[in-house]
């Protein structure tokens, strides 16, 4: 299951909907499903027998903090499958029936890039809806390891108790154990040397 997060202040259903108003060809049969907070897409093929096969792709929209996330389920190939074999078969009992085929194996190509198709229109969607690709303000904090105050991820250092954010290590003075900001050579806390 692929799945990708669209940041933005639009809802599920609105993203769905330009979805859909994306995919709307003669030959895909789109469903739509409410289940709560979560709306639930069914793209399935609907051309006759004798026009390629037929394939499937679910896309489910759920509304998380600062976006939607999209999860899309894996796509069905076996009336694909069972098409282009059809037609390698009938091409290997006579070279002359691809002639015949060639709308069948156009279709089957087709069908094989929903998936394509689908994250492109979505992308498309999320931008008209005035999404982006950048994460959320109230997402781009850290947490202070030392005092649990958030920070903006720009920041070197806690500004509540000056602890360094990231991964260097803390370094402390021997005596009160107070947080050591600037290589001094006193405690600026207790006064001792270093």
């Amino acid at each position: 299951m692929e799945q990708k997060i669209f940041h933005g202040s639009f809802l599920p259903e609105e993203l769905a909907d330009c979805l859909i108003d994306h995919l709307n060809f003669d030959n895909l049969l789109i469903q739509k499903r409410i289940n709560g907070e979560a709306v639930s897409i069914r793209i399935k093929t609907t051309n006759p027998i004798n026009s390629g096969g037929n394939t499937s792709l679910g896309v489910i929209f759920k509304s998380i903090e600062g976006g939607v996330l999209v999860q899309l389920g894996q796509q069905t190939w076996a009336g694909i499958a069972a098409s282009l074999g059809v037609s390698a078969l009938a091409t290997l009992m006579n070279p002359l029936n691809l002639l015949g085929r060639l709308d069948d194996i156009a279709q089957d190509l087709e069908s094989l890039q929903i998936t394509t198709k689908v994250w492109n229109a979505l992308e498309a969607s999320a931008l008209s809806l005035g999404g982006s690709f950048e994460i959320s303000s109230h997402l781009r904090r850290l947490e202070c390891p030392y005092c649990g105050t958030n920070n903006l991820i720009t920041e070197p250092s806690c500004f509540a108790c000056g602890a360094p954010l990231g991964f260097k290590p803390l370094k402390t003075c021997f005596h009160c154990g107070f947080i050591l900001i600037n290589l001094s050579k006193f405690c600026p806390n207790c006064k001792n040397p270093l």
